[in-house]
């Protein structure tokens, strides 16, 4: 997220307020698309910006789980996942806070069904997880 903002805040800001300055330079604004648009892409970068200054500034700090853990599911677990009818077929998952979540990345919130199954739970375990798509079963294979 710092990285985001940073970017957003040392290039593409400038980038923007640039493009309003140019547009602004052409005269009639009202009849201006270059002007509207760059507006536009201001107002949804500075609402960027105030959310991911909100975000990190309201932030708590999560430690990688320890082997103290007793290899039960958290925050910053890596979980691999099977179906228990295709054992062979292995996900893994991390488990991060909401605004982490990037499923096609590999990390789920610990507030989706999925991470809210997990939590907790140990290798061996089978889950039961009720999604907006019906029910499913998985079996956790790791815990790291």
């Amino acid at each position: 997220m710092r990285e985001e903002h940073a970017e957003l805040t040392g290039k593409k800001r400038p980038e923007v307020i640039a493009r309003i300055k140019s547009a602004k330079e052409l005269g009639d604004l009202k009849e201006n698309a270059d002007y509207s648009s760059a507006r536009e892409e201001q107002s949804f970068l500075e609402g960027r910006i105030k959310t991911i200054e909100s975000l990190l500034r309201d932030a708590t700090v999560i430690e990688a789980p320890t082997s103290e853990a007793g290899g039960k599911v958290g925050l910053g677990s890596k979980v691999s996942i099977a179906d228990p009818d295709t054992p062979d077929d292995i996900t893994v998952y991390e488990l991060v806070g909401p605004p982490e979540a990037d499923p096609s990345a590999g990390r789920i919130s610990n507030m989706s069904p999925v991470g809210k199954a997990l939590v907790g739970k140990t290798a061996g375990e089978t889950v039961l997880v009720r999604t907006p798509r019906g029910e499913a079963q998985f079996v956790i294979v790791a815990v790291d």
